[in-house]
């Protein structure tokens, strides 16, 4: 999974126990977004990303849009998170298409799901 940008430790496998930032594609440990957020609660501050500073997203929506701009710069890990996301709603050939683009780049987790999906 890799390092958290912030703390620079090992980011669990645990997938409750990080975040990935839609704004950005970073996966932030749950220890480094908890502090950031009490920092942001203490100074009245408005939510913004750890790792980029972006304002937060208001809805799924404005979330899913950040996701597009990463997925046009050809960011692999927003075009692994596209396929997860086809691949809850049941579109299975668009996740593998997806994925595809994503191992292409070189994201191991996309070889990891591509795999999956040729045993079953």
């Amino acid at each position: 999974l890799g390092d958290c940008p912030i703390c620079c430790l090992p980011l669990p496998i645990d997938n409750d126990k990080f975040i990935m930032m839609s704004c950005c594609c970073k996966k932030i440990c749950n220890g480094c977004a908890y502090a950031n957020q009490m920092r942001e609660l203490e100074m009245k501050l408005l939510p913004k990303c750890p790792f980029c500073r972006h304002s937060a997203p208001e809805s799924e929506e404005e979330a899913v849009k950040n996701l597009q701009k990463r997925f046009e710069a050809n960011d692999p890990v927003a075009i692994l998170e596209m396929g997860l996301r086809r691949h809850k709603n049941g579109d299975y050939d668009s996740a593998i298409e997806y994925w595809k683009k994503a191992a292409a780049l070189g994201n191991i987790f996309a070889h990891h799901n591509l795999s999956g999906m040729y045993r079953a």
